[in-house]
């Protein structure tokens, strides 16, 4: 321990210095006691680096505990540090674990604040964090669920840059329309081809308020009220001509450049980040569910439709 400088902390009351690393060498036997952990087996490097931190940090001291061991030194390292800054009135913010079995570990550590809790009097430290990391993907969170855990922060980090399922967003701009006339691109490969004409888009919602399909009109088409019925084309293999009633419908294109000039105000990223939330809450659980999630249906008006075979008539393809 001859490394920690500097070695003492003010309590948080008080204005006289306690040297905090004799304080967690003399509370250090009294643990590895109650845990059940031999003395010789607790790293002295990582408890050096606790005391250090905790002495810089004493308002936040959340470490991570999976250096070396997490049940053979790091968390006694941890829980004598924490009990040390709260004989000096300070409260440990917690743990956090980035290898093993996060779930599992998570109860035994939450069992292991608990008795600390009772045997050293201080309540408040059966609740300390635990925060759990480590590639943490949508099938983690799905599996922590199904298992017995005492996770209060989950920390994601690559998988929340960089989606594994879906690692880039597309993004192609395609003439649609030129001096008023509405333009196609046709090719062989028909995942490629474009819907011509400037359009609308309308979200269309059911009873329960999920919404069930956009639909895609031009611009020129009257626009959908409640209780019109509309005979529109589904798009897909296998798709074909429905008619629907519409119950409820938003308007969902909006215009933000035109002639490249910004024509409305531009939503704040706050604003933006609202509504994705809000759009995915209207969505149905059988279309975000991990496992085989439920196709969402796209549409086009029956005037789409048919404009868009005149062009491929036209250029000789067949219909879609």
């Amino acid at each position: 321990m001859v490394d920690v400088k500097p070695r003492t902390l003010k309590p948080a009351t008080e204005d006289k210095v306690v040297d905090l690393v004799s304080l967690c060498e003399n509370l250090l036997p009294y643990v590895c006691h109650l845990l059940k952990v031999p003395l010789e087996r607790l790293n002295q490097g990582e408890l050096a680096a606790f005391i250090s931190y905790a002495i810089s940090f004493p308002k936040n001291f959340l470490v991570l505990v999976d250096t070396y061991n997490v049940m053979w030194s790091g968390v006694p390292n941890f829980c004598t540090v924490a009990l040390a800054l709260a004989k000096l009135g300070y409260q440990a913010v917690g743990i956090r674990l980035d290898s093993g079995d996060l779930a599992q570990q998570s109860v035994v550590i939450r069992r292991i604040f608990q008795t600390c809790s009772i045997e050293f009097q201080f309540p408040w430290f059966m609740s300390l964090s635990i925060t759990v990391s480590n590639n943490i993907n949508e099938k983690s969170l799905l599996q922590f669920n199904q298992q017995e855990n005492s996770i209060d922060v989950i920390g994601v980090g690559t998988h929340l840059v960089t989606c594994p399922l879906q690692s880039s967003l597309g993004y192609v701009c395609k003439l649609v329309e030129l001096n008023g006339s509405p333009r196609i691109k046709l090719t062989e490969d028909t995942n490629k081809i474009t819907l011509p004409g400037r359009k609308t888009v309308y979200r269309l919602f059911d009873a329960s308020g999920h919404c069930f399909l956009d639909l895609l009109a031009l611009k020129d088409e009257p626009s959908l009220v409640v209780g019109q019925e509309v005979e529109c084309q589904m798009l897909g293999k296998g798709e074909g001509s429905v008619r629907i009633v519409v119950s409820r419908v938003e308007t969902m294109h909006q215009d933000y450049f035109r002639e490249a000039k910004i024509c409305s105000p531009l939503p704040s990223v706050m604003d933006v980040r609202e509504y994705s939330q809000c759009s995915l809450l209207m969505l149905g659980e059988e279309h975000k569910r991990l496992s085989k999630p439920k196709p969402y249906k796209v549409a086009i008006t029956e005037k789409l439709y048919r404009l868009l075979n005149n062009f491929k008539i036209a250029n000789g393809s067949s219909h879609i």
